[in-house]
């Protein structure tokens, strides 16, 4: 059971870095794609994705990073983690542009940052 949960645990981080990621590309490429090119910007900007993207790390990072604290005791991947979070919904109310850009970025990189300590600090 244990050896279970500890899987379950993993892919969790590593679907957190995954979505990090996707993130992260998604902002980039939204960003070059409506801001010099011009397209698609109903569909890359719609508020919903932003909103569904937030609630999806906000439910695998605080379940696995959540997790990992309980298995190895150390707070700091869950603190590092929070604060990305805690970017990610400011850049959400900051609206389009430069600043949820760049507040993004810098939240989805310390969520990633967190998952992958979460994972080296169970080993």
């Amino acid at each position: 059971m244990r050896r279970t949960l500890l899987a379950i645990r993993n892919r969790l981080d590593g679907a957190g870095i995954i979505l990090s990621g996707l993130c992260m590309v998604h902002c980039v490429l939204g960003a070059v794609l409506v801001g010099v090119l011009g397209l698609g910007g109903g569909a890359l900007l719609s508020p919903a994705i932003h909103r569904v993207g937030l609630v999806l790390a906000l439910a695998i990072g605080l379940v696995s990073l959540g997790f990992g604290v309980m298995r190895h005791g150390r707070a700091g991947p869950l603190v590092v983690g929070g604060i990305g979070l805690a970017l990610m919904g400011t850049a959400i109310m900051a609206g389009h542009g430069l600043p949820e850009a760049l507040l993004t970025i810098a939240g989805v990189s310390l969520v990633a940052f967190a998952h992958i300590r979460n994972l080296h600090a169970a080993c």
